[in-house]
């Protein structure tokens, strides 16, 4: 048989980068690649604890079938965290996704036909790409400086794309840069979005990993007509493996991705629910991020001096505030891709993200996306020199 398949499918293509990532898995490589939170710093015995409870619970009810748009007591839990960071909302604006990444999913099928124009950064979370594009849009960029999204120039991507249908932000700790986006920037990304009709998604899976500066408002609590879909997750500051994010929306807008939800896998899994909610009950999840972000801000700090140390000095690197990663930019000609193949992996034995993915349009391959959260930090020291060696003697 040779399957015919659908027009969509024809972007709906492998990583470039999946081959060069999947070396990063051996355990003899130093892999500064994935998004991944520090596994040391899971709370297991908390969640060992709320699993037992909830399994051997009378009635079996966190084993059964739960309400598609997620637990209510869970969603009650995700409003109160959304009202104690400025946003007004009950647990009837909360809808439970398995993890924030399937938001992007919904977002991009319930308002963008094939042709239609997404607006996104430059770079940007290069997971969003790969979600928007079963849906065949197009996409403008605007590029991002150290006050996050270039605002001034979105109004000018705006004007020369009136039919654009959607805006996507990572307004704190970008993916892959590092940079936040200023408060002025934000209430000026509101007011074109109201002027031009465009519905923002704002991707938070980083907002509560700050660990200098100060917390700016979410695009969501400036959001005055409605048009601002936020999603956050449990990914970075619980685990990942519960899969469990959420989103935030007007009433219309949360219906649409409700019955997206209902066609895509009926509900979240109730048992990861459930031992969420307990968890969220029974222990202290600020207590938990505060540590996290201690961890997180040493990390930083460790790889940020390590590339002082070891790297040539026309070799940039963001400064993060908060966040997982730091972003490189390496010398015009320079290719990522091609060293992480040919030098790093099997020369230097480190593994990063090369960063011409990234850019929806315009790949630009002298940059890369490098991770300080996962790795502790002897490695980070000992991956970063092995890496530096390797830049100072490979020929640019």
């Amino acid at each position: 048989m040779t399957p015919r398949f659908a027009q969509r499918m024809a972007e709906v293509r492998p990583s470039a980068i999946g081959e060069l990532l999947a070396l990063g898995a051996d355990p003899s490589i130093i892999s500064f690649g994935g998004g991944y939170p520090d596994a040391t710093l899971f709370p297991a015995e908390e969640l060992e604890a709320c699993f037992r409870e909830v399994i051997r619970a009378p009635g079996g009810q966190a084993m059964q079938y739960a309400p598609s748009n997620g637990l209510p007591r869970l969603r009650q839990q995700i409003a109160g965290l959304m009202q104690a960071d400025g946003v007004a909302c009950t647990a009837e604006d909360v809808l439970v996704l398995q993890g924030s990444q399937q938001g992007l999913d919904f977002a991009a099928r319930m308002l963008v036909d094939p042709g239609e124009v997404i607006v996104t950064e430059d770079p940007t979370f290069l997971g969003a790409l790969i979600a928007f594009q079963p849906s065949q849009p197009r996409f403008a960029v605007v590029p991002v400086d150290a006050e996050g999204m270039q605002t001034d120039l979105l109004a000018e991507v705006l004007a020369a794309n009136p039919q654009a249908r959607m805006l996507y932000t990572v307004p704190d700790f970008q993916n892959p840069t590092g940079v936040t986006l200023s408060l002025a920037r934000r209430h000026e990304l509101i007011r074109l979005a109201n002027a031009h009709d465009l519905v923002v998604i704002e991707d938070t899976p980083y907002r509560q990993i700050r660990f200098a500066g100060e917390s700016l408002p979410t695009l969501k609590s400036l959001d005055s007509e409605g048009r601002v879909i936020h999603l956050g997750s449990f990914s970075k500051v619980l685990v990942p493996g519960l899969r469990l994010g959420w989103a935030v929306a007007a009433p219309a807008l949360l219906a649409r991705m409700g019955l997206l939800k209902v066609a895509a896998d009926t509900q979240t899994s109730t048992l990861n629910m459930a031992v969420a909610s307990l968890y969220l009950d029974r222990y202290d999840l600020a207590a938990h991020v505060a540590g996290l972000r201690r961890a997180y801000a040493a990390k930083k700090e460790v790889m940020l001096d390590a590339i002082r140390r070891h790297f040539p000095q026309e070799i940039g690197a963001t400064d993060p505030e908060g966040g997982l990663f730091t972003w490189l930019r390496f010398p015009e000609g320079f290719d990522a891709t091609a060293f992480m193949r040919e030098v790093a992996l099997p020369r230097a034995r480190v593994a990063y993200v090369p960063g011409a993915t990234f850019f929806p349009l315009t790949p630009r391959p002298n940059h890369a996306r490098l991770n300080f959260s996962a790795q502790p930090e002897a490695k980070i020291r000992e991956g970063i020199k092995a890496l530096g060696e390797a830049l100072k003697s490979h020929p640019r």
